[in-house]
């Protein structure tokens, strides 16, 4: 079966302001100063397990010259347009659509486009074993999450349950349920029982599988795509999506389809993964000074600790006696506030006139 990587590049990565903005989103961002953006590094982590006419890239509109400028192996054509966000079922359904008209018989693997990974000979090996589960005649259907083993009580992300003795396994399991993002005390329950993954949002499955998802527990969805089969994969494609994507519901492949399913698996992994999905993350991954600051830029701190300082190049700054805050500055836009409160920064930043968001 071919293999195809479909990489989700459409966020604006707003808990992740003033660094991510909607005119460049984290995703095009080298927001650890590897030298590589975080879709850049994406697609090379993927390149092991998929020929490069085999990346499917859906974004925004405004962002097709962005994913170009960061991938240039990739085609225009191999850069799908939604003309509007409407969350992860659609955007999949997309993409699958626009693969059924290459492939019929193909194993597809979805990932987000701004995680990081530092065992990526483990990630390979272990995207590769879902690959190889989902093909089997046996598991015709099967819809494979990858999760993470916890090393934390972490609060901002959804959590995966199998059956007790089955998360140290490293083997694809059954899903027992999805989980929503916990407060503190239940992560920490969920850390000490053991039987519960971070969720990934990394799928794997078959094309076959994923449609025939669609038509049990998203028909109406994938109603809307059937109309306009004829059409992908060839010039009428794009304008197909632009008149018709306002149509598809929003929500997310997580509620649409996987916590719907039967044929939900997982395998439970540990390849130093992380979403980077908020400034806290980014702490826990970057060089600290003796008294725990995480710094950036052309500043001086003094009675501090534990906080992170993210100051553009060509600002000088100053900043004294914070303990265990945000200070960060990018483009005329400030954001001062604690660190244990930043999943409010995207809820913050929806409040701002929309020139500043």
């Amino acid at each position: 079966m071919e293999k195809y990587c479909v990489i989700m590049a459409g966020g604006i990565g707003s808990r992740f302001w003033p660094l991510s903005k909607n005119d460049h989103p984290k995703q095009f961002i080298d927001v650890l100063g590897t030298g590589k953006s975080f879709i850049r590094a994406t697609y090379e982590r993927f390149m092991p397990l998929v020929e490069s006419d085999h990346f499917v890239v859906v974004t925004n509109a405004a962002y097709k010259a962005l994913v170009l400028e960061h991938l240039p192996e990739l085609k225009p054509s191999q850069v799908l347009c939604e003309p509007m966000r409407r969350n992860t079922a659609p955007c999949i359904a997309y993409a699958a659509y626009h693969i059924l008209s290459q492939c019929s018989d193909a194993d597809i693997v979805v990932t987000p486009a701004d995680h990081l990974v530092t065992n990526e000979a483990e990630f390979c090996h272990v995207v590769a074993t879902g690959f190889n589960f989902v093909e089997q005649p046996d598991n015709a259907g099967a819809l494979l999450t990858i999760g993470i083993k916890p090393s934390r009580p972490e609060t901002g992300y959804g959590y995966i349950e199998v059956a007790h003795g089955q998360a140290a396994t490293g083997s694809v399991c059954n899903v027992s349920a999805f989980k929503e993002k916990p407060d503190h005390a239940t992560a920490l329950r969920f850390l000490e029982a053991g039987n519960y993954l971070w969720n990934s949002g990394i799928f794997v499955w078959t094309l076959k599988g994923i449609l025939n998802a669609f038509a049990s527990h998203l028909p109406a969805m994938k109603a809307v795509f059937d109309e306009g089969r004829p059409l992908f994969g060839t010039d009428a494609e794009q304008q197909f999506i632009n008149d018709n994507f306002a149509r598809c519901e929003n929500i997310s492949v997580d509620y649409g389809v996987m916590e719907r399913s039967s044929l939900r698996y997982t395998i439970p992994a540990d390849f130093g993964w992380s979403d980077i999905g908020t400034w806290g993350s980014l702490y826990t991954h970057v060089a600290k000074d003796a008294a725990g600051n995480a710094v950036s830029g052309n500043v001086v701190t003094a009675d501090c600790s534990g906080s992170v300082i993210n100051i553009e190049q060509g600002v000088e700054a100053i900043v004294q006696g914070v303990d265990g805050c945000l200070v960060a500055y990018r483009d005329k836009s400030l954001l001062v506030c604690r660190l244990h409160d930043e999943q409010q920064i995207k809820q913050w930043v929806e409040q701002l006139p929309p020139r500043h968001a």
